[in-house]
């Protein structure tokens, strides 16, 4: 029987395991951080799975919601530990960016860059909003309500152009 569990286990973690990474990426910037997170989102889904209810979510919102809540205390544990090295790391960032044209691919490191910063709830909140999902469904992820979403996007999508033109004056 337990075998059976294993395989619907990997089964579920195969079809949805770009959630589990899109998370991890949108949480840590080092490639060591983004392995530990991912076995650490992985290690939790198993804990939980025996108690999964496929009637009351789909995987994809159940993991979404278990791999956010996993990412959000190691980031809080990570930060405490390397808060001096990251705003070293910010630093040069930001130095690189200065005075020269910023091309796609420095666009969308900076935008992750931008993501990083954000509150935890606010990067749940665009994560999710860029894969896609309704607010409705961001909702429910979340645990917060439609009008929430909706506010707290738009208020995101303001400090994320802000952002953006401070680099290119």
């Amino acid at each position: 029987m337990d075998s059976v569990i294993t395989d619907q286990f990997l089964a579920v973690v195969e079809a949805h395991k770009g959630i589990i990474y899109k998370v991890a990426n949108a949480w840590c910037r080092q490639a060591e951080d983004r392995k530990d997170l991912v076995q650490e989102i992985i290690v939790q889904l198993w804990k939980a799975f025996g108690g999964y209810d496929s009637g009351k979510a789909q995987h994809s919102t159940w993991i979404y919601r278990i791999a956010l809540n996993v990412a959000i205390s190691f980031y809080r544990r990570e930060t405490r530990r390397q808060a001096a090295t990251d705003r070293l790391k910010a630093a040069v960032l930001e130095m690189e960016g200065n005075g020269t044209v910023i091309e796609t691919d420095e666009q969308l490191q900076l935008l992750q860059r931008f993501i990083h910063d954000l509150r935890e709830l606010d990067r749940a909140l665009i994560l999710l909003y860029l894969e896609e999902k309704s607010h409705q469904e961001i909702a429910e992820i979340l645990g917060i309500s439609v009008t929430n979403v909706a506010t707290k996007i738009g208020r995101i999508k303001v400090l994320l152009r802000q952002q953006f033109s401070r680099i290119k004056t």
